[in-house]
């Protein structure tokens, strides 16, 4: 039965992972269009989602130590899957979970690397952003304080489209 609960289990956190793929895949095209509402509402959707990965972790670590002691080991939780499958030797067992495992295992390299590229992506707006404001206002200068401005006519520094001393 715990087998069985555990596969269900594997399943499930392979739909969920699935999911937050699909909607790194939409915050992709999101974040390139630059709708940050949009962007707001998958945000929402990816805390739900994550949520349920963490309940579901935590339900087959239970289902983990439910199946060691049927099978007559010491529960631990730090039990891995690849660990289980050195102590199942039903060789149809074997294969249903290892193959439920490379899965969940490429579903979460794929969505490691979209949210790659979304993490670029947001640099690069950030870099834009930061790029835009020193156009406007100028880049920072070292000195904040007070001090009397060295007039030189001609050779005036730009300071940017408004002027921060004001």
């Amino acid at each position: 039965m715990s087998f069985l609960a555990l596969t269900q289990l594997m399943t499930a956190l392979n739909d969920i992972h699935a999911n937050l793929l699909e909607l790194a895949q939409q915050k992709k095209q999101i974040l390139i269009k630059n709708q940050v509402d949009q962007l707001l509402e998958i945000l929402k959707k990816e805390n739900r989602l994550i949520k349920q990965v963490t309940d579901l972790e935590q339900q087959r670590v239970g289902v983990i130590g439910d199946f060691m002691i049927e099978k007559g080991y010491k529960p631990n939780p730090r039990v891995t899957i690849s660990d289980l499958t050195k102590i199942i030797f039903n060789i149809e067992e074997k294969k249903s979970l290892i193959d439920s495992q490379k899965q969940l295992l490429s579903t979460i390299r794929r969505l490691r690397e979209v949210n790659a590229v979304n993490q670029q992506l947001i640099e690069q707006s950030l870099a834009f952003i930061d790029y835009s404001l020193d156009l406007i206002v100028g880049p920072p200068e070292d000195e904040v304080t007070y001090h009397k401005s060295k007039s030189q006519g001609y050779g005036t520094k730009w300071q940017g489209l408004f002027d921060t001393r004001a």
